[in-house]
């Protein structure tokens, strides 16, 4: 793919990076990011994966844009109310850069539909609200042998990771997988979520934004992965730890006698 004259202008910061160049940023408009959910994480997501020329990117979201979503989901505008949020998005996305092919799917991620929807892209940016589609993606991405840049919120605190325990043996890393570090997905209510517990708005933007961050390195093969760590935000703090992540010898899905060897157990 030859970066036409206009794509030199555009990505011009981009392209004087020695670590990107004109290769790197062919690649990335070669690249195919699906995000899943069109929320507080999705939004700096879409925008800034647009804006660096990621040339298809997949957004799936069965949600309708609310007042109360303005607070912290930057794609939507006031406008967007009551609009399906993938098409909502889409006009933001469109606004940013044109050139991009953003894919809306309005529907939910389930055990019957994430094999397919995943199979069509390089990587996974999880930006949901849910126990449920957090562990689905999980053991789904590692299924498909697809990287996966999963992120979660919750008041004035988040985290972020990268897994691809599919990739373990294959260099000198370890690649736990989401299960390696909590297991099983908590009991119904015990972890409020955020229209229960609140979240501080620009959090949402500060981890989306690291999470964009963390699919271009991925997509670009620069710097160290997060895969094996695990990386908290305390925006009281402030603060930024990282935590090592090991594998789980008797991990569920990626240990050394796995029990989930297919998604039927989220359908």
């Amino acid at each position: 793919m030859a970066i036409s004259d206009a794509q030199l202008h555009r990505y011009a910061r981009h392209i004087i990076l020695d670590e990107i160049g004109e290769e790197g940023q062919e690649k990335l408009l070669a690249s195919r990011v699906l995000v899943v959910g069109a929320g507080g994480l999705g939004s700096p997501l879409l925008l800034y994966l647009a804006a660096a020329g990621v040339g298809t990117i997949g957004v799936i979201d069965d949600d309708t844009v609310d007042l109360s979503n303005l607070q912290r989901q930057i794609v939507h505008g006031t406008s967007h109310v009551g609009a399906p949020k993938v098409l909502s998005a889409a006009s933001a996305v469109a606004a940013v850069n044109p050139e991009i092919e953003l894919v809306a799917i309005e529907e939910r991620v389930t055990a019957s539909n994430a094999a397919r929807i995943i199979a069509g892209y390089d990587i996974v940016a999880d930006g949901s609200d849910n126990f449920a589609t957090r562990y689905l993606l999980n053991d789904a991405c590692y299924f498909a042998h697809t990287p996966l840049v999963s992120g979660a919120l919750l008041r004035f605190e988040g985290q972020l990771s990268t897994f691809k325990a599919y990739a373990r043996g294959a260099d000198e890393d370890d690649h736990p997988c989401y299960r390696c570090i909590f297991r099983e997905p908590p009991p119904e209510g015990l972890v409020p979520r955020c229209d229960e517990a609140g979240i501080f708005g620009v959090v949402a933007g500060a981890l989306g934004s690291m999470q964009a961050a963390e699919v271009l390195k991925e997509l670009l093969g620069l710097g160290n992965s997060l895969s094996g760590r695990l990386l908290l935000y305390d925006a009281l703090d402030p603060s930024l730890r990282p935590i090592t992540i090991r594998p789980d010898p008797g991990c569920p899905l990626c240990g050394e006698a796995p029990s989930i060897n297919d998604l039927s157990a989220h359908a």
